[in-house]
């Protein structure tokens, strides 16, 4: 597989407008894509050439709980940070006294070793952090497993190992690759209109689309 980054992270809000607030005009990032209608938006804030967070905004949707990073927890879970890379230390200490300046709580720099690194929060409470990279570490290159008790898998290294999986037995041929109507048409003016012999949920998605839940998608 040939990844390119990540296309876009999708969190939630409640506030919308507090978020531009604090992504687009405090950070800096560019909102470059809003969906919508009423009950729902999805906007997207530009990162780098590559990569996107957005946010879905649902009614009644509340800040997160208060969660230090990293902090353990118990229970289903599956979130607990992003941390965003900046250029130099320069950058991450004026992101610090932006942070500082515009009231929101942030942490000392912590030196990883591999990274130096500041912590807040953002108006949703959402963990962030800002990252830059130390000279000359680069774990990509010379990957370190520092755990004192690795998992069994853990000890086989950092390359994929061939065979874990099994192997596909029919690739989807071109003719029979079929992409479903989606919200985001609606960027390019397009509308999601589904395939005449099949439903629509009314939200852009196709009844026969998969999904793991019966829930709607707003995707």
């Amino acid at each position: 597989m040939r990844f390119t980054g990540i296309n876009h992270l999708a969190l939630a809000t409640g506030d919308m407008d507090a978020t531009i607030r604090y992504w687009r005009d405090l950070l800096g990032l560019r909102l470059v894509a809003g969906l919508g209608h009423p009950g729902y938006r999805h906007y997207f804030f530009e990162l780098t050439a590559q990569d996107m967070i957005a946010f879905f905004e649902w009614p009644g949707v509340a800040p997160g709980p208060d969660k230090d990073h990293g902090a353990p927890v118990r229970g289903p879970f599956t979130f607990d940070h992003i941390s965003f890379g900046l250029a130099d230390e320069d950058e991450l200490w004026t992101l610090r006294d932006r942070l500082e300046a515009a009231g929101f709580w942030v942490s000392e720099v912590v030196d990883h070793g591999f990274i130096h690194s500041l912590y807040s929060f953002d108006p949703n409470n959402i963990a962030v952090e800002f990252s830059v990279p130390v000279p000359g570490v680069d774990l990509r290159a010379r990957p370190v497993m520092a755990d004192s008790e690795p998992t069994a898998l853990a000890r086989q290294g950092a390359e994929p190992v061939p065979g874990a999986w099994p192997a596909v037995a029919r690739p989807t041929p071109k003719a029979e690759r079929r992409t479903y109507p989606g919200e985001g048409l609606r960027l390019v003016g397009k509308e999601p209109v589904p395939p005449a012999d099949h439903n629509d949920d009314h939200n852009g998605n196709d009844d026969d689309a998969p999904r793991k839940s019966g829930g709607l998608r707003h995707v």
